[in-house]
């Protein structure tokens, strides 16, 4: 979609009669009125149909698009055979939201390359379409321009109609006044002074309605010259919007750089804050353990107080200590005396064994040697 345009149309005209210098709604027939009829007539046919997103401009600002339609919808040409006239329509469901009767003095602009916008005296507001592609805003274009040209000639042809018609009034004026001038007697007299004067009345009113039609041709086109006009100063002020737009979004990434880079400072600052929050953790940790420290200290100064009694006892200890380690040298020297006296018992009392064992053995020799002479005595004495 385009960008929003600067538009000022023409203030609109009370309701029921929206185009100034246009007779009122109730002297004009309803079927000379097709700026009254929404939808299509039955002599109207579509010549040219498409599908676009509506968009209408906002009555208040004049500047900001108000989409009129939800989703793209149908959008045709229609032309009227029987006035001659061509009309640009299209429905949502139940709601007419273009009902825009095309003259010679419209224009298509093309705002980008899938938007186009003209503007509507009659409606009192500016229609704009978003197409899904730039070869349909080109095909509505041209047909635009089409069915312009086709208006401007059932215009022309139109204005010529009532010229005629006008001329021809006005001669059959004249004749019926020669003919009451010759004729100045008979019955028919009477009959056509009052048809003359009815002629009168009708060329009269006839003229009443060229001048109002001519008063509200010219007012629109004043009306489409203030159109024409403004929709240059849009499309001048498109390449200005177009600056506009870039400078904002170079500010628009700028400032996304600037968060992003505030966003990072944040994470440091918290990175940070954590840092301080453990810090703070320690210091008041070594703030405990000095104040122990302190306490310890404050206990040593107390203990120094009986350092020179401990120095003196410490001496003591130590004479006591060299005394019991020269004690302790005489003591292992007896134990190693004692040992070898051991060791040397220890071999006396394996030889001994073994000089026991041996003496066990003749002795065992020499009591088997008495229990064998004892027996042989008891044989002896039993014998005897």
């Amino acid at each position: 979609m385009a960008l929003p345009l600067p538009y000022s149309p023409g203030a609109g005209a009370p309701d029921g009669d929206r185009c100034p210098g246009r007779p009122p709604a109730a002297a004009i027939p309803r079927s000379l009125r097709p700026w009254e009829r929404s939808t299509p007539g039955p002599v109207e046919q579509p010549i040219f149909t498409t599908r676009a997103h509506v968009f209408q401009i906002d009555p208040n600002t004049k500047k900001n698009w108000m989409p009129a339609s939800k989703q793209a919808v149908t959008v045709s040409y229609f032309y009227d055979v029987t006035r001659n006239s061509y009309r640009i329509i299209s429905v949502d469901g139940a709601k007419v939201i273009i009902n825009s009767t095309i003259t010679p003095n419209m224009t298509f602009t093309k705002t980008s390359q899938k938007f186009g916008q003209w503007a509507d005296s009659r409606a009192n507001t500016v229609f704009g379409l978003g197409f899904s592609s730039e070869q349909q805003l080109t095909k509505f274009a041209e047909k635009f321009q089409e069915v312009k040209e086709a208006a401007k000639i059932a215009k022309d042809k139109t204005q010529e109609k009532i010229e005629t018609s006008s001329d021809h009034s006005q001669a059959s004026s004249v004749n019926g006044t020669d003919d009451e001038k010759a004729s100045h007697t008979g019955p028919a007299n009477t009959h056509l002074k009052s048809e003359n004067d009815k002629l009168k009345i009708a060329l009269t009113q006839s003229a009443a309605n060229v001048k109002k039609w001519e008063i509200e041709l010219q007012t629109l086109r004043e009306s489409n010259a203030r159109l024409t006009t403004a929709l240059q100063e849009s499309a001048a002020s498109v390449e200005q919007w177009k600056r506009q737009f870039s400078i904002c979004r170079d500010e628009n990434d700028r400032l996304r750089n600037k968060i992003d880079e505030l966003e990072e400072q944040c994470s440091e600052i918290n990175r940070e804050k954590e840092k301080n929050t453990q810090l703070k953790r320690r210091i008041e940790d070594l703030e405990a353990e000095l104040r122990e420290k302190e306490t310890e200290l404050k206990d040593l100064r107390k203990q120094s107080e009986i350092i020179p009694q401990l120095m003196s006892e410490c001496e003591y200890v130590s004479e006591k200590l060299e005394a019991a380690e020269r004690d302790n040298q005489n003591l292992e020297d007896k134990v190693r005396s004692l040992k070898t006296d051991i060791e040397e018992s220890k071999y006396r009392q394996r030889h001994l064994k073994v000089e026991l064992k041996s003496f066990l053995e003749v002795l065992d020799g020499k009591i088997d040697d008495l229990h064998d002479f004892r027996r042989g005595l008891s044989k002896l004495g039993t014998d005897n």
